[in-house]
């Protein structure tokens, strides 16, 4: 092919390629989240799939603690069980809230996980499924899509969830708005990686983050309890 003809080509293709991404734009608009407060618990709306924020600890406290995280990461896995302490011994002072942030580049199960944490929840097994999942992740963060599907559906009967019933959650587009949604949050909070919380929507720190990850919760009980006097 001759210069001129090599320039006409990446031309057709340059235009191409914007054409194919303005029309994604089009067909699939970024959502729209500029008038939600990310900072409080956010009702069920159509926006998020008819699903409400999942609340553990007292709904009606003063003191929120919202993380965003990814059922893949190592880190919010390390998180999991240090939050549950934070929640036995503060009790009903706090609320714990749980926004799905998977970072489907690097953890290409992530999202079928968060599905499946949203169709347990379907059932009022939210939590359940959410500690399982982090408990087991070494089970399925490798596994192909039989098996990983395979795995969630044993999950669900040992939590004796109907498991017709979830397995049809799993693929509905009401979880898949309500993980839109919750990614869409995050985006607008300048959430990059996982774990990231958030306090009373002041961004933790990177180092009390890290505590909660490694267990070491001198640093947010310090937070927790200034907000608590």
């Amino acid at each position: 092919m001759t210069k001129t003809g090599w320039i006409i080509f990446i031309t057709v293709v340059a235009v191409g390629l914007g054409s194919l991404i303005a029309w994604t734009r089009i067909a699939n608009p970024p959502l729209d989240v500029s008038d939600i407060n990310t900072h409080a618990a956010i009702a069920a709306s159509d926006r998020s799939g008819n699903i409400a924020d999942h609340i553990t600890g007292n709904a009606e406290s003063k003191v929120i603690l919202v993380e965003y995280g990814d059922f893949q990461c190592p880190g919010c896995a390390g998180a999991s069980p240090n939050i549950q302490v934070l929640l036995e011994e503060y009790g009903d002072r706090i609320a714990v809230i749980f926004r799905n942030f998977p970072l489907t580049s690097m953890h290409p199960n992530a999202k079928a996980a968060a599905a499946a944490a949203e169709a347990a929840g379907k059932q009022g097994k939210y939590w359940e499924m959410n500690s399982h999942l982090f408990k087991s992740q070494g089970e399925w963060q490798n596994a192909d899509t039989k098996t990983r599907t395979d795995i969630f559906k044993g999950y669900a009967e040992a939590l004796q969830l109907n498991v017709d019933t979830f397995m049809e959650d799993l693929a509905s587009s009401d979880i898949a708005k309500k993980i839109s949604f919750d990614q869409a949050l995050g985006k607008k909070d300048g959430v990059t990686a996982t774990p990231t919380f958030f306090l009373n929507g002041e961004k933790v720190s990177e180092d009390t983050a890290d505590g909660i990850i490694g267990g070491d919760l001198t640093a947010i009980k310090k937070d927790l309890d200034e907000l608590l006097k």
